[in-house]
C-alpha cells in the first residue's frame, strides 16, 4: 500500500480524540485521505485534528465532527455532515470504546455494564447501520470495527463487561460482513491487546512499571505501540486486503495466542 494508497476517499473514525484513532487518522491522511474524526467533545476533537494537521507528512484535509454513538439520531447527522462536507463516505473506522470499571460480576452495577455494552456494542452497530445506507447506496466502501483481545480472544478478571461487549463486536462484524458484502460494503475488526494509550495504566501505575508488567505478560515483550494497529487498520481497509471479509485481525503480541 503506497503513499497515494487513499487519495480521494474520506475515512470517518470515531472515537476521535483517543491514541489509536489519532495514529490510525495520521496514517490515512498521509496517503492522501480526507480524514473526519467524530467524538462527543469538540475541544478535544479540535485538539487531535490539529495535532494530526501539525505532525507533518499529512496529504488530505482532516476536520471533525460530533456524535455521541449511543444515539442513533446523532450518528445519523455525522454521517450525513460528513458527506455534505466532503462530498461522500468511503471508510470507516467504528473505534470509540470504554473499559468501564473494573471488578467482579456480583460488583458491576447494572448502570456501568449499559453504559459499557452502549458505548462498545451499541455504538458499532449504530455506526454500521448508517455508514453502510450511505455506502451500499453510493458504490460500496469498507469498514473497520475496533473489538480487543479481551473478549473472543482471551477473558481478564474484573472485566467482563467489557470482554461481552467486545466479544459481540467480533460476532455482529462477522454477521455484519456476510450480510452486507454483496452490497460492495466490506466489514472486518480488529482486536489490539495492549497499547500505548490512557487505557492500559492500571490506577496510580507508572509508565515503567506498566510496560514491565505487560512485557512480562507478553511474548513479544513489550506493549503495542497504536502505529501498529493503525496500520493494521489501513490494510483492511485497503485494496490489498479485498478478499477478506469478516476477519477479526488480533494484534497483541502474541498474548492469546
Amino acid at each position: 500500500m503506497g503513499a497515494e494508497g487513499f487519495v480521494g476517499k474520506v475515512v470517518l473514525v470515531t472515537g476521535g480524540s483517543g491514541a489509536i484513532a489519532g495514529a490510525t487518522a495520521r496514517a490515512f491522511s498521509r496517503r492522501g485521505a480526507t480524514v473526519v474524526l467524530a467524538g462527543r467533545d469538540p475541544e478535544r476533537l479540535a485538539a487531535a485534528a490539529a495535532r494530526i494537521a501539525d505532525s507533518g507528512g499529512t496529504r488530505g484535509t482532516v476536520d471533525w465532527v460530533t456524535a455521541d454513538v449511543t444515539d442513533g439520531d446523532q450518528v445519523a447527522a455525522a454521517v450525513a455532515e460528513v458527506v455534505h462536507r466532503h462530498g461522500g463516505l468511503h471508510v470507516a473506522f467504528n473505534n470509540a470504546g470504554i473499559l468501564g470499571p473494573a471488578g467482579p460480576v456480583a460488583e458491576l452495577t447494572e448502570e456501568s455494564w449499559r453504559s459499557v455494552l452502549d458505548v462498545n456494542l451499541t455504538g458499532v452497530f449504530l455506526a454500521m447501520k448508517h455508514e453502510v445506507a450511505h455506502m451500499r447506496a453510493h458504490g460500496g466502501g469498507t469498514i473497520v470495527n475496533m473489538a480487543s483481545n479481551i473478549g473472543a480472544h482471551g477473558r481478564r478478571p474484573g472485566l467482563a463487561a467489557y470482554a461481552a461487549a467486545k466479544a459481540a463486536v467480533s460476532v455482529l462484524t462477522r454477521a455484519a460482513a456476510r450480510d452486507h458484502i454483496a452490497d460492495g460494503v466490506r466489514i472486518n475488526a480488529v482486536s489490539p491487546g495492549a497499547t500505548d494509550t490512557p487505557m492500559a495504566y492500571r490506577p496510580g501505575e507508572s509508565r515503567a512499571d506498566r510496560d514491565a508488567r505487560i512485557a512480562a505478560a507478553t511474548p513479544a515483550g513489550r506493549i503495542g505501540d497504536p502505529t501498529e494497529v493503525a496500520e493494521a487498520v489501513l490494510w483492511l481497509a485497503s485494496d490489498a486486503s479485498s478478499y477478506v471479509v469478516g476477519h477479526d485481525l488480533v494484534i497483541d503480541g502474541g498474548a492469546t495466542a
